[in-house]
């Protein structure tokens, strides 16, 4: 859920609140409490015709106002009538702090039941908990402006605060995020029309969006998922392909025999496929899986599916992404480790490649 969304859930309950401000003003203080607690009546009734739904925040809002009101006219004491709105923004505050600095995102649930097709990426969810952040400080200050108001202030200073002020300093935070979000966007890079899309994933591999290749590897480190195969013959060497020194990230050094995004809509194995083809000419082949982990460099962040196989006879150089690769036995790599000769994350994945073959010694 935007902050936009976010808004529209809440501004209702507060109508009747705001309905009641303007007649008492016109019409007295009883009045007032029939208006805005037909106005909160109306509103349950549109929403549940409309929506097949029980707004309970408005259902909420409108009792308040009559307890609260009935209060005041008993007790000849409008104190407790005033400070009513400040009673909700505490519920809010409570709502939307535990939400942005705890682990129970109340909001984000609220969302998950409003908005059931919407999900969010790395990105979004952090832009999601900033705007909770400055709405949590936004609606306390605001609730001790009330509180402050009711006491020590005119009635008219306490309808203002109460109402009106409420909508300014709202109206305040969205004309500054939306020149935030413009700056923002103007540095963003331009994605042109055929540029490769890849998925989004959360950190169990599940899609929660898409986002330009370009984006993916400018810093932003949003998580996406890639393949790795690793290629072996009976002797146990490992085929590795020579990197382009045209290449942006690691050129010329040794690396992966496979390895490749994952398009937005590709399965994991179909990716597979299609790199294990482009890269090393390899068809028919039988992989396993040997681990999924999380790999970040300076400018990305990948979810890296690796696979292991020994059907190396149909290897075969056919395109510019590869120049060169050839096999290498275990004591070779382990003399070149840490020189620069191969590609930090292979270096990685060589090294878990032997534990988990030293572990299967031991079992066996």
């Amino acid at each position: 859920m935007t902050r936009t969304d976010l808004i529209k859930k809440l501004l209702p309950g507060f109508i009747p609140l705001f309905v009641f401000i303007l007649a008492d003003e016109i019409w007295g203080t009883k009045i007032g409490i029939a208006v805005a607690v037909g106005v909160g009546l109306i509103e349950l009734v549109v929403t549940g015709i409309k929506e097949r739904r029980l707004e309970k925040f408005v259902l909420i809002d409108t009792a308040l106002l009559v307890v609260l009101s009935l209060i005041s006219i008993l007790l000849d004491n409008d104190i407790f009538f005033k400070l009513k709105p400040a009673l909700i923004e505490l519920i809010l505050c409570a709502v939307l702090g535990v939400s942005a600095f705890g682990k129970l995102n109340i909001v984000q649930m609220m969302a998950g039941r409003y908005m059931k097709d919407v999900s969010f990426n790395e990105q979004q969810q952090a832009q999601f908990q900033r705007n909770l952040r400055n709405m949590f400080w936004i609606f306390l200050v605001h609730t001790g402006l009330i509180i402050f108001s009711a006491f020590y202030m005119s009635e008219a200073a306490w309808a203002f605060i109460s109402g009106g002020l409420f909508y300014i300093i709202f109206a305040v935070y969205f004309v500054i995020e939306w020149f935030r979000n413009k700056r923002q966007q103007r540095k963003m890079p331009v994605i042109a029309d055929d540029e490769e899309w890849l998925p989004v994933v959360d950190k169990e591999g599940k899609v929660i969006g898409k986002a330009p290749r370009s984006t993916c590897h400018n810093g932003q480190k949003i998580l996406h998922p890639v393949v790795h195969l690793h290629v072996f013959n009976p002797k146990g060497h490992i085929y590795l392909q020579k990197r382009p020194e045209d290449k942006l990230v690691q050129p010329g050094k040794w690396d992966t025999a496979v390895g490749g995004h994952i398009s937005f809509g590709e399965s994991v194995e179909t990716a597979l496929k299609r790199e294990a083809y482009e890269e090393i000419g390899l068809t028919d082949f039988q992989a396993r899986p040997m681990a999924s982990y999380k790999w970040e460099t300076d400018v990305e962040a990948e979810l890296v599916y690796s696979y292991t196989s020994y059907d190396y006879k149909k290897i075969r150089l056919h395109s510019d992404e590869v120049t060169e690769g050839k096999f290498w036995s275990r004591s070779q790599i382990e003399k070149n480790l840490g020189k620069d000769v191969f590609t930090p994350n292979f270096e990685f994945e060589f090294k878990m490649m032997e534990q988990l073959r030293d572990q299967n010694s031991a079992l066996a």
